[in-house]
């Protein structure tokens, strides 16, 4: 079973709409199609004040402190909260790459654009669209250091003292993927004897496809 079955961790907040998957992952750093190496430029042009491109030793940077990443009280949150429509922009799946890379288990939003929505759960990271009450009880919780625990199985958030914040909503077969850590090719693979099976019986009656 995944960890988020009941997963605490603290939040980091950012207080921003419309954030773009351009402004998650910038376009020069798409040439991979590697699922790794792109957390030390996520929010790029926001986390550092020179202009990044690959390949760049990120430790000789000009860090942006006025950028919440760069906020010692938010090192190490593993969930990411944050305003409506996030994740707008192009369809690029490097954006949900960047994001687990650099340590973010969850997103918490106001709302989410589809496409970045369903590209989260095709890579096993947990989203969760809020009302706006609860993501500034979020937000107010995130600024006192506290941690917040996200049960997935009985879809609720609680706080740290383990009182209810808010339930919220998830479509059940994206539900069982995270939870049992399946991709695509997991839910695929839970098929394996099938597929065989199939794959033995056509080539029985109709071998010249084979050929």
């Amino acid at each position: 079973m995944n960890e988020y079955t009941i997963h605490s961790a603290k939040m980091v907040p950012l207080d921003r709409s419309n954030i773009d998957t351009d402004q998650i992952i910038p376009k020069q750093f798409l040439k991979s199609i590697k699922k790794t190496g792109f957390g030390p430029n996520l929010f790029d042009s926001w986390r550092y004040l020179d202009s990044g491109y690959p390949g760049q030793d990120n430790s000789k940077r000009q860090i942006n402190p006025e950028f919440v990443l760069n906020d010692k009280r938010y090192e190490e949150s593993e969930i990411l909260i944050s305003k409506a429509n996030f994740g707008c922009g192009s369809s690029r799946e490097h954006a949900v790459w960047a994001i687990q890379d650099y340590g973010i288990k969850c997103v918490i939003a106001e709302s989410f654009a589809d496409i970045f929505y369903n590209n989260c759960f095709k890579n096993g990271l947990l989203a969760i669209a809020l009302p706006k009450d609860a993501i500034e009880e979020l937000f107010r919780i995130s600024e006192e250091g506290k941690n917040i625990h996200v049960d997935l199985i009985n879809q609720v958030i609680l706080d740290s003292a383990e009182s209810e914040i808010v339930k919220f909503d998830i479509d059940n077969f994206r539900k069982t993927c995270v939870l049992e850590g399946l991709d695509e090719i997991g839910i695929s693979l839970k098929h394996s004897e099938l597929i065989k099976s199939f794959e033995k019986n056509k080539k029985e009656v109709t071998p010249w496809i084979f050929k």
